[in-house]
């Protein structure tokens, strides 16, 4: 392989300058003798006088130059420097220009002659012209590449040599003379420096950065590189929410072989999407509609949890609503079932109504519409204008049992079941869900009638059907919600506050904002609880929101009419758990701009704990209300459009008055 100077490469010791011209020149005239004497020809080609002995008398001058140069010659290594400022140099000698031209046509003859000994001919000329000027001025890295080429010519210019010797005489002959030629030219040193001034080399402003051995290096990754924004993502989601986004976990993909051990895990977030990767052998053989005994392919498994939800927290949305059978609902539910204080929406929703609008249908389509594409509704249930609806995420259905529901009634006289109780059954990986929605006796002094209610309901209410139950070690025959590992108790309990209604107008004056505890001490569900007749082993979180009843319709006011009807808390989510802390309350609260009833809607945020189950359990196979979501759908997708057609001609057709 050939230098920018045209010499062959060669690791050894570096040459410098500072060596006296004239002893090298004497050196070179002693040890070339009769073998080469230069004469300015056409192109300025170098001949010789006896061609034949040529190679003879100059592989006796290689032999003996490198013991007699370290003699004369100050050796030592050089290291590269960064490059100078600009000088004012001389032009080149005509020596130098005639080398230059002859160089570059032989090598272009022998490109053409033998492609495999040269490189192209267009690429010997950019050789060429970009190489310094041999002996003249440069920067100290140009230096050291010719200390390099001259080093590595001592020692393989025989090689060289010995190895064309199968040419013909003339080409040995030009061959040395090239190499002789130039060997002088190097040692003269500062002979070519000239009075035209010349630019040093360009050199980048900045160290340029060091290529990594990753194969994610950012420097080398510019075409899929992720965003800079969303490096910090993962960490930012953990500190602020306190869970992974439900996608990819690094730690997962190193241990799982999805990623190489020293690659960045940049790529794979800029490859995949938000959703878990689904593997091959799974697309391959694995049925949705059952599932595996097998641990490593189970369905229901640790491995497929661990996909979903690397943390094995799920987050539940539960609202009760007392509708008061209005027909008009409310033109938007989004501050209802999306409240912006958490930033992203729940992997399940559960909405419970007492006392429904006619029109369940019509109900239940408003909250696919608000829910979105996302979410698909697994399950509904109804007991006369008890209202029940469980909407999950659409990729969470093949992982949830065959839903089950049961009701019971605590008022038989009545015709219309306004009062009871509903609950819907599930089991959500290896997890059992029980979600229950009443509608207990109103009254302010009723509350034994109330107990009664609960009591009945925990007897009666039979459930699970033919889901196993997770844990029948731990359940009671006499209380269902012993039979289940997470159970949500929520609706319209027509809890009181023992309080005349001047007195709780005045704290509510006096605290405007979420201060109600001193409300809460003449709570009678508060009360009830502590003393444990009611609502055993449940928890509920802390309150600091207003009274959700009873409100004058469509106003923030409180009862105006002549009964005057005290405020209070008689719309509750209550929650239990069989294992200590699975369930963690992250929000409780109401939406007070909801105002189409006398009750404001309450709601709560949880993380639940889930663990993995067996697929020894009869699954629900994906089944959900398609028709529902269709209509939800089409109806969202025509509010978009209807809401950005009146904003066009709301546009379009306003006026502009000239004073």
């Amino acid at each position: 392989m050939s230098t920018p100077n045209g010499f062959p490469q060669h690791s050894g010791v570096c040459v410098t300058r500072s060596m006296e011209g004239g002893a090298v020149q004497d050196l070179h005239a002693k040890k070339a003798g009769k073998a080469a004497k230069k004469e300015a020809g056409d192109g300025g080609a170098l001949t010789f006088e006896d061609a034949p002995s040529v190679g003879t008398s100059f592989n006796e001058t290689l032999k003996l130059l490198p013991g007699e140069l370290k003699a004369n010659m100050k050796i030592k290594s050089i290291t590269p420097r960064p490059p100078r400022k600009p000088r004012l140099e001389r032009a080149a000698s005509l020596d130098e220009k005639s080398w230059r031209k002859w160089r570059r046509f032989r090598t272009s003859q022998e490109s053409l002659t033998d492609p495999n000994e040269t490189s192209s001919s267009n690429g010997s000329l950019q050789e060429a012209s970009l190489s310094p000027p041999v002996g003249a001025r440069a920067s100290p890295c140009h230096q050291w590449c010719q200390q390099n080429s001259l080093r590595g010519s001592l020692d393989a210019s025989e090689a060289s040599l010995l190895g064309k010797s199968r040419g013909s005489t003339s080409d040995l002959g030009k061959r040395a003379s090239e190499i002789s030629s130039a060997f002088g030219g190097l040692l003269r040193g500062k002979a070519f420096a000239g009075g035209k001034p010349r630019l040093s080399q360009v050199m980048p402003a900045r160290p340029l950065p060091p290529v990594e051995l990753n194969v994610a290096s950012h420097p080398l990754r510019t075409a899929n590189r992720i965003d800079s924004d969303c490096v910090d993502y993962r960490h930012y989601s953990q500190h602020k929410f306190g869970r992974v986004s439900s996608s990819l976990s690094d730690t997962r993909l190193h241990g799982n072989g999805m990623v190489y051990d020293s690659c960045s895990t940049d790529s794979m977030k800029s490859t995949f999407s938000l959703l878990t990767p689904i593997r091959s052998k799974d697309v391959r053989s694995r049925s949705y509609l059952e599932g595996s005994l097998l641990a490593s392919g189970a369905l229901l498994g640790a491995e497929e949890l661990s996909r979903y939800f690397p943390d094995r927290n799920i987050g539940i949305f539960v609202a009760t609503w007392n509708m008061q059978g209005q027909k008009e609902l409310p033109v938007n539910l989004d501050d209802f079932l999306l409240p912006t204080d958490p930033d992203y929406a729940q992997d399940m929703y559960v909405i419970g109504v007492q006392e429904g609008c006619p029109d369940r249908r019509e109900w239940e389509i408003r909250l696919q519409e608000t829910l979105g594409p996302h979410y698909v509704m697994l399950y509904s249930a109804a007991h006369g204008v008890l209202y029940m609806s469980v909407f999950i995420r659409r990729d969470l259905i093949w992982f949830c049992s065959e839903v089950e529901y049961a009701t019971v009634t605590t008022r038989i006289v009545s015709q219309i079941k306004t009062k009871g109780a509903l609950g819907i059954s599930f089991t959500f990986f290896g997890t059992s869900f029980l979600f229950i929605t009443s509608h207990f006796t109103s009254g302010d002094s009723k509350v034994n009638e109330r107990k009664l209610d609960y009591n009945k309901t925990i007897q009666a209410l039979t459930l699970p059907k033919n889901v196993p139950d997770t844990n029948p070690y731990r359940s009671s025959s006499g209380d269902v919600t012993t039979r289940f590992d997470e159970v949500f108790w929520f609706g319209d309990f027509n809890f009181r506050l023992n309080k005349d209604r001047e007195t709780v107008d005045s704290i509510l004056n006096q605290n405007p904002e979420t201060d109600v505890s001193k409300l809460l001490a003449y709570d009678q569900l508060t009360s009830e609880m502590s003393r444990g007749s009611i609502f055993k082993g449940f928890q509920e979180a802390d309150i600091h929101f207003r009274p959700s009843y009873k409100f004058d319709i469509g106003k923030d006011s409180y009862d105006t009419t002549s009964k005057q009807r005290t405020p209070s808390y008689t719309d509750r989510v209550v929650f239990r758990s069989r294992y200590k802390d699975d369930i963690h309350a992250v929000k409780y609260s109401s939406c007070p701009v909801i105002k189409t009833s006398d009750h404001r809607p309450v709601f709560a945020l949880f993380r639940v704990k889930v663990r993995p189950g067996r697929d020894n359990i009869p699954l629900a196979a994906g089944q959900f209300d398609r028709e529902l979501y269709l209509i939800g759908i089409k109806r969202r997708i025509t509010r978009e459009l209807q809401k950005r057609r009146e904003q066009k001609d709301q546009k379009s057709s306003s006026v502009c008055s000239i004073s």
